[in-house]
């Protein structure tokens, strides 16, 4: 049984502290520009556009409020007391790497938000989301509370769980790692869920492997999950070692197509059979592997081909690959792009999007979304404050072009300024999206 849903892609506002911090083990983009200038504002305006991009497109648009930066609740709780201006120049003074942690704008990339298995997955019929922990780095490890309180204002219809406990075995990083395919949005379908390590197993050496299968399923039980159409697979070492710190550097699906590097997984051909196994008497999946030979894996995650929007335009039956400018830019990649369009197959058409300043942290456009099937009725019932519309648009431009610096230099970080305006645009921000006046810590006084 099938019921009208689409698939609605919730962005994550890029917040008033967007910088360079370097904070990311494995992600080579974020290691790479540690240190430079950053432009918020630039940063938060490409990042609406693309939303108005895709609304304009006849595509279901959403908005995830930024986090407070700096958060101060993680100050206080390692020992720093006072004012909120004596916690802040406190830690800056005798902590200035847990302060830096403390800055990130990271909360921009929701695909790391939650991972969700829509209504027509889950055995109770509602909206299941789980606000991951990001327990492997602490930059993203504050984030689940405040993550859980946005999710649970934007969809006060659904099911939103508590993070996994924030230990080693259940490493979570959300969305990154999991991809659903089906026949139609409405209709039953099959959940990929991809892991790195097994939770109890040493730790691999190099860079880490964030996501266990613990983690995954235990996030499959308490959405309800039939196992039967329920897959996991494991992530390659050789795709991690050459910086594929999430699955989705390496891999993105829609419908019934899997896209992906020849070297995502570890065993590529048990992960089809299993899906195929799973789809049975649904769909017939459709494997797009992108072979080594025409895109090296040191191309994919430079040009991050994979970290790419994969949607249904309205009206279209090919899918399109909503890829970053710098796909386009290097040879390989664009070269690839050009074959698939050309070609017969389930991706028919590719549109460059300008998200550079995402992309020089390591995220790129599908990092800035989390993908939310929503049955018409679901949507109807979505906070409006987090429901993109041209108005809203309007307000947004404006109220970043007031409140976002145009430049901030890591020395800049250190102002406590940079505090004081950033509380102001998210106090402001909180009514503009109508998330109440106790959303953020400050407003309670936390």
């Amino acid at each position: 049984m099938s019921t009208i849903a689409q698939e609605a892609n919730f962005d994550g506002l890029i917040g008033p502290t967007h910088n360079y911090g370097g904070l990311s083990d494995g992600n080579l983009a974020s290691a790479n520009n540690a240190g430079l200038v950053a432009s918020p504002r630039a940063a938060a305006l490409q990042g609406l556009e693309k939303m108005k991009t895709m609304h304009e497109a006849g595509l279901r648009q959403g908005i995830l409020p930024p986090q407070q930066r700096p958060h101060l609740p993680t100050l206080r709780r390692a020992g720093f007391t006072g004012t909120d201006q004596d916690v802040f120049e406190a830690a800056w003074q005798h902590a200035p790497r847990l302060m830096k942690n403390c800055l990130s704008a990271s909360s921009m990339w929701a695909a790391n938000a939650a991972t969700v298995s829509p209504s027509p997955d889950s055995v109770n019929g509602r909206l299941q989301l789980t606000p991951a922990n990001l327990s492997t780095m602490l930059h993203r490890s504050i984030e689940h509370p405040q993550t859980q309180r946005a999710l649970e204002t934007a969809f006060p219809f659904a099911d939103v769980h508590q993070a996994l406990s924030e230990q080693s075995v259940f490493a979570d990083e959300g969305a990154a790692n999991h991809v659903r395919l089906c026949e139609s949005r409405g209709a039953q379908g099959v959940e990929l869920f991809v892991y790195g390590r097994d939770g109890y197993a040493a730790h691999r050496p190099g860079y880490p492997a964030r996501q266990t299968r613990q983690a995954s399923e235990a996030i499959a039980r308490s959405h309800g999950l039939d196992p039967v159409r329920t897959v996991y697979a494991l992530q390659s070492d050789a795709a991690i070692d050459a910086g594929a710190f999430h699955n989705d550097v390496v891999c993105v699906g829609a419908m019934q197509t899997l896209f992906y590097h020849e070297l995502a997984f570890a065993d590529t051909a048990k992960m089809q059979s299993d899906i195929r196994a799973a789809a049975k008497g649904l769909f017939e999946p459709i494997f797009t592997e992108v072979p080594l030979a025409e895109v090296s894996i040191a191309d994919a995650i430079k040009a991050y081909l994979f970290n790419s929007m994969l949607v249904q335009m309205p009206g279209e039956n090919r899918l399109t690959l909503i890829a970053p400018l710098e796909t386009e830019e290097n040879i390989a990649t664009k070269n690839y792009c050009d074959k698939l369009v050309a070609g017969n197959g389930p991706i028919g058409h590719v549109h460059y999007v300008d998200v550079r300043q995402s992309m020089r942290n390591g995220g790129g456009p599908a990092c800035l979304r989390l993908r939310v099937t929503l049955t018409d009725a679901e949507w109807a019932q979505v906070n409006e404050g987090n429901r993109f519309s041209p108005g809203l648009y309007e307000t947004l431009k404006e109220w970043i072009t007031k409140h976002y610096r145009e430049e901030l230099a890591p020395e800049d970080l250190k102002d406590p300024a940079i505090m004081m305006e950033s509380f102001e645009a998210l106090d402001a921000l909180t009514r503009i999206m109508g998330l109440g006046s106790d959303f953020y810590p400050f407003q309670r006084g936390d």
